[in-house]
């Protein structure tokens, strides 16, 4: 029973410690999807030399009327995940147009859980990534914002 119970208090404090690692999206975004001072939309766009149509989330300063800075939010390995939709919208409360792309779009986008992302992201073709970045920020150059 007592070597029983060492493991079952191991088992705990490991399950404790990964809960602490891995992020919690919900308590953690600092801009609300429907935050009323800026625009954010999923979009696509086309990645010629890459993988074809990319899908990204677009966002920008709300009622903007002139050109503004663009700025290409790039992921980790895990894909399009809450955090850097986050880091998206964050960036155009900062007054920029912003393109968080999804590289793993051609898989058929971020999976819903990190873990998945990173799985999913080691099948993609590193020259392909970056030239779906590129197109990114070949869309960013021609918006009208």
């Amino acid at each position: 029973a007592e070597r029983l119970s060492l493991y079952a208090a191991g088992s705990i404090t490991v399950g404790a410690l990964l809960s602490f690692m891995s992020p919690n999206y919900r308590t953690t975004a600092e801009v609300p999807k429907d935050d009323a001072r800026i625009t954010s939309d999923y979009i696509t766009y086309e990645s010629p030399k890459g993988s074809g149509t990319i899908k990204g989330l677009l966002s920008l300063p709300k009622d903007v009327t002139k050109k503004v800075p663009g700025v290409v939010v790039v992921h980790e390995n895990r894909g399009l995940n809450p955090y850097i939709e986050d880091v998206g919208r964050r960036t155009a409360l900062d007054g920029f147009i912003s393109l968080a792309p999804d590289a793993l779009s051609p898989l058929g986008g971020y999976p819903g859980n990190d873990d998945d992302g990173r799985t999913m992201q080691k099948k993609r073709n590193r020259d392909e990534m970056l030239e779906d970045f590129i197109a990114a920020f070949e869309y960013l150059k021609k918006h009208p914002n």
